[in-house]
């Protein structure tokens, strides 16, 4: 990358999705050590901070609203030579976060880049899916409007298993294209991970509306859809097109 010295290091730390245990001791040295955090919600990120009993930081708000603005501030903070800490408000910066841009930005000063691993919501719920998960194709958020119907048709000419992100406020939405797109699929959900109630369940896209439909929705939602062709079809069979609720332990 360059000659990095007089640079400094940008971190992209993973923190816990609900649970606070779920931090490395990595992570918390790492946040010990930076010079300013850059947070999502500098609210969110002060309670994390409590918690880990780290006081007197400098945090930065850098979320989707204020990128541009906020990144040139980092890179200024980079290029002196101090530390920068970046978090979501839960799991792994730029993974449906913001965070690419600013790797982008460093990476074109040539300033240190690391990651410090750890929680995530994709990788939470694939390894407890009782799907085929050897191989997966991870979607994120489908765009709103412009874009969505060619997304999906994509997504469901893949042989692969399709990992989205989805928001309470269009879960039953995504459930129903999901039916009218891919062919006889199963689905597993998994939402409010590591939370007071989190909740996994697995079935048709069908079951899941029903499951949905009336009532009030609450947390964010990972969906998990199963490939096309014969796997799908024993994956139907062995958990024979029923649904199961699995509480947290």
């Amino acid at each position: 990358m360059g000659d990095t010295a007089a640079k400094g290091t940008l971190s992209i730390v993973a923190t816990p999705l609900g649970n606070l245990e779920d931090i490395t001791l990595r992570a918390i040295s790492t946040l010990k050590s930076a010079d300013a955090i850059a947070c999502e919600d500098t609210r969110r990120a002060s309670i994390l901070l409590r918690h880990l009993d780290i006081s007197g930081k400098k945090l930065i708000s850098y979320h989707a609203f204020n990128e541009k603005k906020a990144i040139s501030s980092i890179i200024k903070l980079l290029e002196e030579g101090l530390n920068i800490t970046v978090i979501s408000d839960a799991g792994t910066p730029a993974i449906s976060d913001p965070g690419y841009a600013l790797v982008r930005a460093a990476y074109e000063l040539q300033a240190n880049i690391i990651p410090v691993p750890g929680p995530s919501a994709a990788t939470a719920a694939l390894s407890v899916c009782p799907l085929p998960v050897h191989n997966f194709f991870f979607a994120g958020f489908l765009p709103h409007k412009k874009g969505r119907k060619s997304k999906l048709e994509f997504l469901a000419s893949i042989e692969s298993t399709v990992v989205f992100y989805e928001s309470p406020h269009r879960i039953v939405k995504l459930l129903g294209e999901i039916e009218n797109y891919f062919s006889g699929p199963l689905v597993f959900i998994a939402r409010e991970i590591t939370k007071l109630h989190e909740e996994y369940l697995c079935g048709t896209p069908s079951e899941m509306i029903e499951r949905f439909t009336d009532e009030k929705i609450r947390g964010e939602f990972v969906v998990i859809v199963s490939p096309p062709g014969k796997d799908a079809k024993r994956q139907r069979t062995k958990i024979k097109n029923k649904f199961d609720t699995c509480d947290k332990p």
